[in-house]
């Protein structure tokens, strides 16, 4: 495995995979298979690939049509699309009849970049999160990305999968498994704990390592599925470190911060602060430029951790 490959990238090979499998699953995509990766599936198996056109909200329709009869549909685009754009029919076509739709969204957040602010999704996650049934995950590289995948496959149900545009650092190893509804503890710490979630747990790495460096010693939870939560590793961390810092690349509101917060309220009340896009739309300009812009790097977590440590009882 190199030590980054795209996410998207990783969905691809995986959807082949299982289709040599799996007889019964089926890849749909809008017109962005290119894009998406889906390609690799629709040269193997053209006949269990349906091309559905730039029109997203007919494809969640033939989607969910699909699963009906008894397939395991995928259906593929770009993340502000499938979730802004086709809202009614994943609350109407697929989250109300429970079917088993896997809704793989890739270019994801604002490192799209230069596709500018009509493409950059930011408020997915809590489209996705206030739907109920839909199990949301958004994994933290690619090859989280494939075990995501899998799961999604084998397990009935509408899951929404939040995949990125560019490559990302490769954070796992051969021997890690993911488990559905379940953080990855990435490393132990006893003084605040940062939970991460996609593109955000390679920086959470990096600013607890820095930390470390300044005599703060910082857990760091992986919490690659957003719903269902795991509220108990959660509980865990206020409990034994007393403080919370959530990174996500999304809106501070509505996302895996809201979601975290909500059971540190229920459960634990401790410090928190949120590493997230506040209450704006992004420009356009390349990934990495905006991350800093919008304070979602390494350095910005690390800042809010101290804070947050600062405000402990």
């Amino acid at each position: 495995m190199p030590q980054e490959m795209s996410t998207r990238e990783a969905y691809g090979q995986t959807l082949v995979e299982l289709g040599r499998e799996n007889q019964d699953i089926v890849v749909l995509d809008a017109d962005l298979s290119r894009s998406t990766r889906t390609s690799l599936f629709a040269q193997e198996f053209p006949q269990r690939f349906f091309n559905c056109g730039i029109a997203e909200q007919n494809m969640m329709g033939i989607a969910a049509g699909l699963a009906a009869s008894g397939k395991i549909a995928f259906a593929s685009t770009f993340a502000i699309f499938a979730t802004a754009r086709c809202f009614d029919q994943l609350r109407m076509s697929i989250a109300q009849p429970h079917l088993n739709v896997k809704i793989v969204a890739t270019h994801s957040g604002i490192t799209v970049g230069e596709d500018g602010f009509s493409h950059h999704a930011i408020e997915d996650l809590a489209l996705a999160c206030s739907l109920p049934g839909f199990t949301v995950i958004a994994p933290a590289d690619a090859i989280e990305t494939t075990q995501v995948v899998r799961v999604a496959a084998a397990t009935y149900g509408p899951f929404y999968i939040r995949l990125s545009r560019p490559k990302t650092s490769v954070i796992y190893n051969s021997a890690y498994q993911f488990v559905l509804g379940k953080a990855a503890t990435l490393r132990a710490g006893t003084d605040a704990t940062i939970v991460a979630a996609g593109i955000m747990v390679a920086k959470a790495v990096e600013a607890a390592a820095s930390l470390s460096q300044k005599g703060i010693d910082c857990r760091v939870l992986s919490m690659p599925t957003i719903r269902p939560l795991d509220e108990q590793a959660i509980i865990q961390a206020a409990t034994e470190t007393g403080a919370i810092v959530t990174a996500e690349e999304h809106l501070e509101h509505g996302g895996l911060g809201s979601r975290v917060a909500h059971v540190v309220a229920q459960y634990q009340p401790v410090p928190m602060a949120f590493v997230a896009i506040k209450n704006t739309y992004v420009k356009s300009g390349k990934p990495e430029e905006l991350l800093e812009r919008y304070g979602l790097t390494a350095a910005n977590i690390e800042q809010a951790v101290h804070s947050t440590v600062l405000r402990k009882r």
